[in-house]
């Protein structure tokens, strides 16, 4: 079976971030409706340590934010999977941004196909990439976008976008091998 991956990175999981997001898995497993679990059956579910090996470097996310008047808007964004959570970044003047400053909540989905899809439920917390308690996550970054976009990259980083992680409250995960597809 081959592993499909955003794009190349270390996995950065401890085993107590595994331990959380497996309960996370889970617990958002057990909460789900019949017709979710009808889809998503238990030999579709991946568990912690399978999610993460399959969210190595950028992954392509499609994140809803919510509108003053409840409406969700959704567009993409480079999620990077980081200790069991999803970050994304953009500009702090964006609308996502002001949205998420006003109300936090917000859904993402990293799809790639029909063999892997990813859906996270759950509230934005800013965080601030140049902070030492971030050290992490920033050297994550760099790892994904040095390669892609040279040393500017982290001047860039340096320069204002601002970040937030994805603390999640439900997780789902779905694959399917090759053969269930066809």
């Amino acid at each position: 079976m081959s592993v499909p991956r955003c794009s190349v990175r270390r996995m950065d999981e401890m085993p107590e971030d595994l331990a959380r997001l497996q309960r996370l898995l889970d617990r958002s497993y057990d909460a789900a409706g019949p017709h979710l679990r009808g889809i998503i059956t238990p030999e579709r579910r991946l568990s912690a340590e399978e999610v993460s090996a399959r969210l190595q470097g950028m992954c392509l996310l499609a994140l809803a934010t919510v509108t003053r008047d409840g409406r969700p808007l959704v567009g993409p964004v480079d999620g990077i999977f980081y200790r069991g959570s999803f970050y994304f970044g953009s500009s702090p003047e964006s609308v996502r941004f002001r949205h998420i400053a006003k109300r936090p909540q917000v859904s993402a989905t990293h799809l790639p196909g029909e063999e892997l899809a990813v859906t996270v439920h759950g509230r934005a917390i800013p965080i601030d990439v140049r902070g030492a308690a971030e050290a992490g996550l920033r050297r994550a970054l760099l790892d994904v976008y040095l390669p892609r976009y040279g040393a500017g990259w982290e001047r860039f980083l340096d320069s204002g976008p601002v970040y937030a992680r994805i603390e999640a409250d439900r997780m789902f995960t779905l694959h399917m091998e090759d053969a269930a597809l066809s």
